[in-house]
């Protein structure tokens, strides 16, 4: 089995890759999606925000409004570090047993693990491989706004909240730069999956 594990800046165009990379056969284990879960209404995670971010993160239906939430860690980094030191220890062992059953039942998989905090967590040291996915600022600025209807501000506040993109090139196996249409950075994609399946076949050789 190899485990890639695949990150990038907010609005980079992950989800592009993450989707293509799916398509074209490797299993997909979505951070963001585990953490949603994991807040789902009385689950102890949810207790837990409750406790340490008081309502005022809470829609009225109980569920978790993440743009409130957002709006608080991103602009205070002790209330960063509280929401990770709730979800990340969570989030990491869903992930091992979700690798874990996977392997079970397909042990020359393709595992790749899309999270946006893989290096800040240093979850990318038990990875095979490292893709990181690479924007400019500028294009991430405009995405962003698009997206989720943020400010120029907001939007340079939350990059900014981030470890900078070169910080996490710096431990890329791989890079795929969206940058262009997404045509191109649709048949890169491919291109890095095909390279991926080497590598597996290098490790399955090597074992």
């Amino acid at each position: 089995m190899l485990i890639v594990g695949l990150t990038g800046g907010i609005a980079s165009g992950k989800t592009v890759v993450s989707q293509v990379l799916g398509e074209e056969g490797a299993h997909i284990i979505d951070a963001d999606q585990i953490a949603r879960e994991m807040v789902q209404p009385h689950t102890p995670a949810w207790e837990e925000l409750r406790r340490v971010f008081g309502e005022e993160i809470f829609g009225k239906d109980g569920f978790v409004d993440r743009k409130k939430l957002a709006n608080q860690v991103f602009t205070d980094p002790e209330q960063r570090n509280r929401l990770n030191r709730i979800l990340h220890p969570r989030i990491k062992e869903e992930i091992g047993r979700r690798v874990s059953q996977i392997g079970q039942t397909e042990p020359d998989a393709i595992v790749v693990i899309d999270a946006p905090l893989l290096i800040e967590t240093g979850g990318y040291r038990q990875m095979d491989a490292v893709i990181v996915v690479a924007a400019a600022e500028k294009q991430q600025i405009e995405r962003l706004k698009e997206r989720s209807g943020s400010s120029e501000e907001e939007a340079r506040r939350i990059i900014a909240s981030q470890l900078p993109l070169k910080e996490k090139l710096k431990v890329a196996d791989i890079v795929i730069r969206n940058e262009g249409s997404v045509k191109e950075t649709k048949k890169r994609t491919k291109e890095v999956y095909r390279e991926l399946k080497r590598i597996a076949l290098q490790k399955k050789q090597g074992s």
